[in-house]
């Protein structure tokens, strides 16, 4: 197992979560890209950005159906649009201590802020990076949510 799925697997662990990392050969850096090696649909995908509001990483779990709507995060953190600006792939690792393309929704380096997208309740299972481009695992939706000890919210760009 790569270190960097191993610091997932790990972290899961110390948060009583029992789940299996899958490792392909091919990559799952994309929405698209990871729904089609595990056989999902792309909306099950969990995708993980990394923002910076107001000077302050943070982190949102959206589906990859979805597209989110900076406006909306801005609402949420209660600053202008402006202040809203996606992450540099430095302050990603710096943040999370992962790279982008394998960003998972725990486990992070620092204590940051989570927003998950309410649409990915719609699903019994989800799938979410698990430390590199070529790792996932499933999760509940539900689980998802209390693991990263997010707040789920309207997040998709209408």
């Amino acid at each position: 197992m790569h270190p960097s799925a191993k610091k997932v697997a790990d972290a899961a662990q110390t948060l009583g979560l029992d789940i299996e990392i899958v490792e392909f050969a091919q990559t799952t850096r994309s929405a698209q890209e990871a729904a089609e090696a595990i056989g999902c649909q792309v909306a099950q995908i969990v995708k993980s950005l990394c923002f910076v509001v107001n000077g302050r990483p943070l982190i949102t779990l959206v589906s990859g159906s979805n597209q989110l709507d900076e406006r909306k995060l801005a609402g949420l953190e209660g600053v202008g649009r402006k202040k809203v600006k996606r992450a540099d792939a430095d302050t990603v690792k710096a943040a999370t201590g992962f790279s982008i393309g394998g960003v998972p929704p725990f486990g992070h380096t620092s204590e940051l802020p989570v927003y998950v997208d309410e649409d990915l309740l719609r699903f019994e299972t989800v799938w979410a990076a698990a430390g590199t481009p070529f790792a996932v695992f499933a999760i509940g939706s539900g689980e998802l949510v209390a693991a990263c000890e997010g707040t789920a919210v309207d997040l998709k760009k209408s």
